[in-house]
């Protein structure tokens, strides 16, 4: 395939947000206190994931601005009424912990070296600027992306093609150049895959299926899919 450029979603694709969210859920409670209703931290966590996924949902459909759905999200998962400032500052003090624990995925800088001499790189996300370009330069791979494009300034979000559209304008490159490498099979690969991009599924637990999507189970498979020789790090001469 002739892929000129990757865009790579963040967030359980090259950083593991999911590790980090529990390790800094885990110690927000050590620090908090288990919330009423709780049974478990397990519990609190398992209701955390959910809450976190409901409002998300929320506000990718603009029902809600990025600041108010993590408000909503505090006062649901604590079960008491919180004024912004009492949402805001609970969450403050949950971001120093889930910051504390935040890392890269082990296979992502090896992978993206196999690469780095051969494609152009950006990213996309369902999430902010503010956020995510902090995000990136705290784990010292900024300057590895020509773009940072995130749903919060494009004003649409994955899967809409508007949003990888606006990356591969963004690299100067149509769609038909671009990969797009993602966790979410439907948010990320399919939704890449209709607006013309190569949509790639990071398939990291294994789940298969799917078979209509591309599918990788780790990063380390990218370059052999994407056609750069992984043997001698040149690029390969066939297909």
């Amino acid at each position: 395939m002739a892929i000129k450029a990757v865009v790579w979603d963040i967030d359980d694709t090259i950083f593991d947000y999911t590790g980090a969210d529990t390790e800094g859920l885990r110690r927000t409670l050590d620090c908090e206190g288990l919330p009423h209703g709780y049974l478990s931290a397990e519990d609190a966590l398992r209701c955390w994931r959910e809450l976190t996924a409901r409002h998300w949902a929320r506000f990718a459909a603009g029902a809600v601005d990025f600041q108010g759905q993590r408000r909503d999200r505090v006062r649901d998962f604590l079960g008491r009424v919180l004024s912004d400032a009492e949402a805001d500052a609970w969450f403050g003090r949950h971001v120093a912990h889930y910051e504390a624990a935040w890392s890269l995925f082990p296979d992502f800088l090896p992978a993206f070296e196999r690469l780095s001499g051969t494609h152009r790189h950006a990213v996309l996300s369902n999430s902010s600027i503010h956020n995510q370009d902090r995000k990136l330069r705290a784990l010292g791979v900024r300057e590895h992306f020509e773009a940072v494009l995130c749903a919060v300034e494009l004003g649409v979000s994955k899967p809409e093609a508007a949003a990888f559209l606006a990356a591969c304008d963004a690299l100067g490159l149509p769609p038909r150049d671009v990969a797009y490498v993602g966790d979410h099979p439907d948010i990320d690969a399919r939704g890449a895959a209709e607006a013309g991009l190569t949509g790639i599924w990071l398939d990291r637990s294994g789940r298969g299926g799917r078979p209509e999507l591309l599918r990788i189970a780790a990063l380390g498979e990218l370059p052999g899919l994407l056609g750069v020789d992984t043997r001698f790090g040149a690029p390969s001469t066939f297909g």
